[in-house]
């Protein structure tokens, strides 16, 4: 693994640990959008969401609350956000999963985003029956 996840999860670049097991590694944002920005990656090498094995991803999923209730009751915020982008075009800087937990102390702190929201498209029925099938395939 060449990302500087890789690395960290190597020994070769050192991090502040949060959390760790044989799926997951966990350890503070070195450039946090607020006290507390916590990463959550699996030690699994794999670049998107997508890619990543149900083992892994049951991992995380099993672990991501855990770290959340960490964060809350550490740093005393009641409000985060919790991200994962998957690609360039998605703002994904390192190309390894990994999420983001980001507590929001105030409106000045934490993740700011917009939410461009649209009405959904005619073909709604279409495409959800469309992703169902796709979902049963495990395409």
């Amino acid at each position: 693994m060449s990302t500087i996840f890789g690395k960290i999860l190597s020994g070769e670049i050192p991090c502040h640990k949060v959390y760790e097991d044989e799926k997951v590694l966990a350890f503070l944002d070195i450039n946090p959008l607020s006290r507390g920005h916590t990463l959550v990656i699996p030690k699994e090498p794999a670049e998107t969401l997508d890619q990543l094995s149900d083992e892994s991803a049951a991992a995380l999923g099993r672990v991501l609350p855990r770290i959340c209730r960490a964060v809350m009751a550490v740093t005393g915020t009641r409000e985060y956000n919790v991200l994962e982008n998957n690609g360039p075009g998605a703002h994904q800087v390192v190309r390894h999963v990994h999420f983001h937990i980001i507590p929001k102390p105030d409106r000045d702190q934490g993740l700011g985003i917009g939410w461009p929201a649209r009405q959904i498209d005619a073909d709604a029925a279409d495409l959800a029956a469309k992703l169902r099938a796709a979902v049963a395939s495990g395409t």
